[in-house]
């Protein structure tokens, strides 16, 4: 992963509303979401949401795929484990570290 892609994706990050319909997205796993059932479920106005949408696709966070006459936004697993691996690259001074069973049995 380049520097400047994280960079994006850790920006794209770094506003709440955007925090909470990643997270969202993560846990509603690989069905996804509507925009609709993310404000209903976030609260957050459907006007405001499409630019926080869009933000995160750019920065490659999400996937929308149009199902019919639905939009379905989706986590990218891919794109979020790359991330956290190279910000976890070289801890534990370049050693390999243990990791937690909750982290290992997330599978994604």
């Amino acid at each position: 992963m380049e520097e400047n892609d994280v960079v994006r994706s850790l920006a794209a990050l770094a506003q709440p509303i955007r925090l909470r319909v990643f997270r969202a997205l993560v846990v509603a796993g690989p069905s996804g979401l509507t925009p609709g059932a993310l404000t209903e479920t976030l609260g957050v106005p459907a006007t405001g949401l499409s630019f926080h949408l869009k933000e995160l696709v750019h920065a490659g966070l999400i996937s929308q795929e149009r199902q019919g006459r639905n939009l379905i936004c989706r986590a990218s697993f891919e794109r979020m484990n790359t991330l956290l691996g190279y910000l976890t690259e070289h801890c534990c001074e370049g050693e390999a570290c243990a990791v937690d069973g909750k982290a290992a049995a997330c599978g994604c």
